[in-house]
């Protein structure tokens, strides 16, 4: 076991908390067929990042927000098999509520409908694709997501599970621990992750350390 130190936890939702590939998956592939796209490609990249943005890249010539809209729709009526992953609730569970929260490239909406259906706390501050002007890879994200908590990025860790919100959580400062639910381990490597992990079960709180109530975390796989 290896640990560290810091303020406070930056967990991305979809494939870090709680398993929706099923749900994404089912509803990016019927909108790729319905634009004549390929289904496996874009499922592929609609993951960690806003929809409009994966929108914008397949149909640079289509109504955008109008899209999206109908893929946000689908998405909230699709919540079959939105279960959380394991080592998740327990990981919460044991977190100070005030130095943790989520950071997520859904909408506020489907982030709360989705953790309803896990069965998973609404952090009382979220930051989502809502509350952003530049998505992830951009670190906007997340420095928001610190400051939510009060805390300096730079003395948070970023919990991730696709290269794009790794590079988000390095160009915030933060330390970033990557998990392997959705991307090979290559991939988050070259990202930049600082440790990568199978799932929130190589994650514990080891303690509460000094008068600053700093968290001390280990983890159960070794560091990059």
């Amino acid at each position: 076991m290896a640990e560290i130190t810091c303020s406070g936890l930056l967990f991305d939702l979809d494939g870090v908390l709680i398993d929706s590939t099923p749900a994404v998956t089912r509803v990016w592939t019927q909108w790729a067929i319905d634009h004549g796209l390929n289904p496996v490609e874009v499922a592929r990249k609609a993951h960690g990042r806003p929809s409009i943005v994966t929108i914008r890249e397949f149909l640079p010539r289509a109504d955008a927000e109008a899209e999206n809209k109908r893929v946000e729709r689908a998405e909230l009526e699709d919540l079959d098999g939105v279960i959380p992953l394991p080592g998740a609730r327990e990981l919460l569970t044991v977190l100070p509520t005030d130095r943790w929260t989520i950071v997520t490239s859904a909408t506020r909406a489907l982030a709360e409908v989705r953790l309803c259906a896990a069965g998973l706390p609404v952090p009382a501050i979220m930051i989502t694709a809502s509350d952003v002007t530049r998505g992830k890879p951009d670190p906007e994200p997340y420095l928001k997501g610190a400051a939510g908590l009060s805390l300096p990025a730079t003395d948070c860790v970023v919990v991730e599970d696709v290269p794009a919100g790794v590079r988000a959580g390095k160009a915030a400062g933060a330390q970033v621990v990557a998990l392997t639910t959705t991307f090979p381990r290559e991939e988050l490597q070259s990202a930049g992750a600082v440790w990568i992990v199978k799932d929130c079960q190589s994650i514990s709180l080891g303690g509460i350390v000094d008068r600053d109530r700093r968290l001390r975390l280990a983890f159960a796989d070794g560091r990059v």
